[in-house]
C-alpha cells in the first residue's frame, strides 16, 4: 500500500520539531556571558542553570520516556511542545537567576518529554521509499539542532535587539505554531491500559536490545561527555583564556562541533555501523587531545580544529549506536528504548558539566577543561579497545539488519 500524504507529511513536520526543541535547548548557552555580566552570576550559579536543565529532562525521560506507547504519540507531542512555548515565554520575562533556573527546568521537562516520543515517531511514519532514513534522522537531527540553536542565538545576540528575549520569541512563536499544527498528524500509536503505570521511573529496554546496549554505551557516553564539554565550558574558556568576547564566535564554535558531528552522519549513514563506531571512538579520542593540547599552548586555531574532529566523532560514536540499536527494536518498544538511549546519553551530557562547573572557582576554566577532556579520551579508549576485542553476535546481527535495510532503500 503506498504511504500516505498524511504520514509523510507528519515525518517531516516530526523532523522540524525535533530540530525546534533540541535547538531551543542551546539557546541559552552564548547568553551566559550577559547573564553573568548583567546579574552579576558566579560560574557555579551559572553550572546550577544547566544542571537544573539536566535534571528535569532526565526527570521526563525516566517517567514518561514509554508514556505514548500507552497513551499514543500525539497527546504527549503537544503537551510537550506547549511545555517548549511556555520555557521561552519564561526566558523572555525573566529578570533575575530565579526565572532563569524556572526555564530551564521547565524546559528540560518539556523537550525530556519530546525527545523519545519524536524519535518513536519519526520511526513510525519512516518513508517507504527511504526506509532507513528515520534511523539517520534520529542521529543526526540532534547535534544539527544543537548547533543550529547556538548559531542563532549568537548572531541575534552579537547584532539584534533586544538580545535577551528575541531568540526565545523567534522559537517560542515557532513552537507554538508546531502546537497547532500537531492536531493534524494521523495518530500511529492505539491507547492501551499502563500508562499510569509506565510513568514509574525505569529504564525500558528490550530483551533483544540489552545486549547490544550494554556494548555501545560506551561510545554513546563518550559522545555526549564531549557534547557537554562543548556547551558548558567552551563559551567561558573563548573569554578568560583567548580573551574572545564575541557571542557570535561562541555560538560558531559549539556550531562547528555539532555542524561536524551531522556531516558526518549523513556522510556516513551507508557505512558498515561497527566501521562506523569505530571511526567515531578514534575521533572522540584525537579530537579532545588536540583541543586540550591548544588550550594549554595558547593556540585558538588548533582548538577549532580539534572542535572539528571532536564534532567527527559526536557524530559517527552517537549514530552508530543508534542505527545498530534502533534496528532491535519493535514498534511497540520503540519510545521507550529512545528514551533509555537519551538517559545515558544525557547522564553523560550533563553530569561532568556539572563537576567541571563546581571545581572551575578551585582549579581554573584550564584545568577543569583538561580534566574533563582527559575524562572522556579515557571513556573513548575503554570503549574503542572493549569494541576491537568484541565479536558478539548481537551486534554483528544489529548491523546486518542496518544494512539490509539500507539496501532495500537504495
Amino acid at each position: 500500500m503506498t504511504q500516505s500524504t498524511r504520514s509523510v507529511a507528519a515525518f517531516w513536520f516530526t523532523v522540524v520539531l525535533l530540530l525546534l526543541s533540541v535547538g531551543s535547548s542551546a539557546l541559552p548557552s552564548p547568553l551566559y556571558p550577559v547573564y553573568a555580566a548583567t546579574w552579576n552570576l558566579s560560574p557555579l550559579l551559572l553550572t546550577g542553570a544547566f544542571a537544573v536543565y539536566v535534571v528535569g529532562l532526565l526527570l521526563a525521560l525516566l517517567c514518561a520516556g514509554s508514556l505514548s506507547d500507552f497513551v499514543g504519540r500525539k497527546p504527549v507531542l503537544i503537551v510537550g511542545t506547549l511545555g517548549a512555548v511556555l520555557s521561552m515565554v519564561i526566558f523572555v520575562l525573566a529578570d533575575g537567576y530565579a526565572a532563569l533556573m524556572i526555564g530551564r527546568a521547565v524546559q528540560g521537562l518539556s523537550v525530556g518529554l519530546l525527545l523519545g516520543t519524536l524519535g518513536a515517531t519519526l520511526l513510525d511514519h519512516s518513508l517507504e521509499r527511504r526506509p532507513a532514513l528515520a534511523g539517520v534522522l534520529n542521529g543526526v537531527t540532534p547535534p544539527t539542532a544543537l548547533g543550529a540553536g547556538a548559531l542563532s542565538s549568537g548572531v541575534l545576540v552579537e547584532w539584534a535587539p533586544a538580545p535577551e528575549q528575541l531568540i526565545y520569541i523567534v522559537f517560542g512563536a515557532s513552537l507554538l505554531v508546531v502546537a497547532v499544527l500537531l492536531l493534524l498528524i494521523p495518530e500511529t500509536v492505539e491507547r492501551q491500559p499502563g500508562a499510569v503505570r509506565s510513568l514509574v521511573p525505569t529504564m525500558a529496554v528490550p530483551a533483544d536490545s540489552q545486549r547490544l546496549l550494554r556494548d555501545v554505551s560506551g561510545a554513546l557516553i563518550a559522545s555526549w561527555a564531549l557534547a557537554g564539554l562543548y556547551l558548558s565550558l567552551v563559551p567561558s574558556l573563548l573569554t578568560g583564556v583567548f580573551d574572545v568576547h564575541s557571542h557570535f564566535a561562541a555560538g560558531g564554535v559549539i556550531a562547528v562541533f555539532a555542524g561536524c558531528g551531522a556531516v558526518t552522519g549523513f556522510a556516513l549513514q551507508r557505512m558498515d555501523p561497527r566501521r562506523e563506531l569505530i571511526i567515531g571512538l578514534v575521533a572522540l579520542i584525537v579530537g579532545p587531545v588536540v583541543s586540550v593540547i591548544s588550550v594549554l599552548s595558547g593556540g585558538l586555531p588548533g582548538v577549532i580544529v580539534g572542535t572539528a574532529i571532536a564534532g567527527i566523532g559526536f557524530g559517527a560514536g552517537f549514530q552508530s549506536g543508534l542505527r545498530m540499536l534502533l534496528a532491535t527494536a519493535a514498534s511497540e518498544h520503540r519510545a521507550g528504548l529512545l528514551s533509555t538511549i537519551y538517559v545515558i546519553s544525557y547522564l553523560a551530557f550533563g553530569l561532568p558539566s556539572v563537576v567541571a562547573g563546581i571545581v572551575d572557582p578551585y582549579t581554573g576554566l584550564v584545568a577543569a577543561f583538561t580534566g574533563y577532556g582527559v575524562l572522556v579520551v579515557a571513556a573513548a579508549l575503554v570503549a574503542l579497545i572493549l569494541q576491537l576485542r568484541s565479536s558478539d553476535p548481537v551486534e554483528a546481527e544489529a548491523a546486518e539488519t542496518v544494512e539490509r535495510q539500507e539496501a532495500a532503500a537504495r
